[in-house]
């Protein structure tokens, strides 16, 4: 929760350079694309406005990336991406493309950002969908306290984020969730377990040459099961064979219908 304004004493700049890199320090890379790249105009867009990359290294000018939704891997040029630091703090967006970003179907009202300043490091803003976007300004005190309200101030932009989201306390709504949390990332298959299937071996005992047979347990097996065979009618026998059929069959449509269902759900 927040506190009020008075009583707060006045801090040093030094301390407010390391709070400011504290927010980013210790956060997995995540990009945002900012415009469909490439150009519709030139040619079908490997990325689209609004999609969330994962950083695979970083070339020049030039970002190796991996998509969130499709998993596509590819090259994008650094002016057409943002950084994303806590899901919701844009680095370099600009009023224009926040309300861009927050417009997209994706986002519903109360989705928010913080963003900071193209022009100077440390100063911040957030941005909100309502029926239209809203923009507020973060001030900050010389103890680097934050405030929207004169009459609240935060430690830090998280304990702003956590208060307006339990109460918009003078927003104009409640936040609800970061820009863009509604991208989520698939399932990594290839962290999966492979499904166990079962396998159905077509044998026709009767046509199986005992000299075939490696195993002396195995001839002795089958010697049994032929003899026990033997001994029953032909007709009986053919009875139990299409019980038999028909009960391997219930058997593999079951486990059919399971493996669509996992993956269904991946």
């Amino acid at each position: 929760m927040g506190n009020v304004m008075w009583g707060q004493g006045a801090g040093n700049k030094t301390n407010s350079n390391c709070h400011d890199s504290a927010l980013k320090a210790g956060e997995d890379e995540t990009l945002v694309v900012l415009h469909d790249y490439p150009s519709p105009d030139i040619s079908e867009p490997i990325f689209r406005m609004g999609e969330k990359l994962r950083v695979l290294s970083q070339e020049g000018n030039w970002w190796r990336v991996r998509s969130v939704q499709s998993g596509s891997e590819n090259y994008i040029p650094n002016n057409y991406i943002a950084k994303v630091y806590h899901g919701w703090l844009f680095e370099g967006v600009v009023r224009q493309k926040a309300e861009e970003l927050l417009s997209l179907p994706e986002n519903r009202v109360g989705s928010f950002m913080i963003r900071e300043s193209t022009q100077q490091r440390g100063v911040y803003s957030m941005s909100v969908k309502h029926r239209s976007i809203q923009h507020y300004k973060i001030f900050r005190l010389e103890n680097s306290w934050y405030y929207i309200s004169p009459r609240l101030t935060f430690q830090c932009l998280e304990e702003m984020v956590n208060h307006y989201s339990d109460s918009a306390d003078g927003l104009c709504c409640v936040l609800t969730g970061p820009c863009l949390s509604g991208t989520i990332s698939p399932i990594d298959i290839t962290s999966q377990p492979p499904p166990v299937r079962m396998r159905h071996n077509n044998f026709d005992w009767k046509k199986i040459d005992r000299k075939d047979l490696i195993s002396a347990g195995a001839a002795n097996s089958m010697a049994s099961y032929l003899s026990l065979v033997g001994d029953h009618d032909p007709g009986q026998q053919k009875k139990n064979r299409k019980k038999k059929s028909k009960s391997v069959c219930v058997t593999d449509h079951s486990i059919s219908h399971m493996d669509l269902d996992e993956d269904y759900d991946m």
